[in-house]
């Protein structure tokens, strides 16, 4: 009756599944982005993935409730798997919405927000597999630091090409949709900053 962590199972292997699939939603966005048309193979696939990392996070909050002894908090644990299943949602849903809205054209902005994106989400694995080896404390800070910064150049740039927008497309429904676009691709940036707050707050705990 005291064996409350079942055989084979360890939630930092739910955690580098979960955040492989976060790189992998990543990487197939910027190729999305660069090709400008996304069929209904590359639709399916971002969907999949989503789908794939939905049931990593079902997983972990699964267990969490059956498991008596955890590595670190519960509160961090849950807060973890929640915002690295936001970093695949949101891919998703801008790729979703890039269908919905006709927007076929190669965006050179758009491009420039994935790669961005794609090196913020490689941080992310950086920094949540490090945990597995709380040692390496400072390599895991060095790794949020670098999620920061990008998420301040994403900052930078949705002002950037916002203002553009505002001043040079003349027809308003495209300003309304690409405005959006440009959003929810710096929210994916805000998300992997989020995932630093809890990662930060389980080194503060362990410290």
């Amino acid at each position: 009756m005291f064996n409350f962590l079942p055989k084979g199972f360890n939630f930092f292997d739910l955690f580098d599944k979960q955040v492989d699939y976060a790189v992998e939603a990543a990487k197939c966005f910027k190729e999305l982005v660069a090709k400008g048309n996304i069929d209904d193979a590359s639709l399916k696939k971002i969907e999949d993935i989503e789908h794939q990392g939905d049931e990593v996070a079902h997983d972990i909050f699964l267990h969490l409730n059956q498991t008596f002894i955890t590595p670190f908090d519960r509160e961090d644990i849950h807060a973890l798997a929640k915002e690295l299943d936001n970093i695949t949602d949101m891919i998703n849903t801008i790729v979703s919405r890039l269908v919905i809205y006709k927007l076929t054209a190669v965006d050179k902005n758009l491009i420039e927000f994935a790669v961005v994106i794609e090196e913020s989400v490689s941080a992310v694995s950086c920094a949540v597999k490090g945990l597995r080896q709380m040692k390496h404390s400072q390599s895991i800070m060095n790794s949020c630091v670098e999620i920061n910064r990008l998420e301040n150049v994403g900052d930078a740039m949705r002002d950037k090409v916002l203002a553009e927008l505002f001043e040079t497309e003349k027809n308003p429904i495209t300003v309304i949709k690409l405005k959006e676009i440009y959003q929810d691709a710096e929210t994916i940036l805000d998300v992997c900053e989020d995932v630093t707050h809890v990662v930060g707050a389980i080194l503060l705990k362990q410290a």
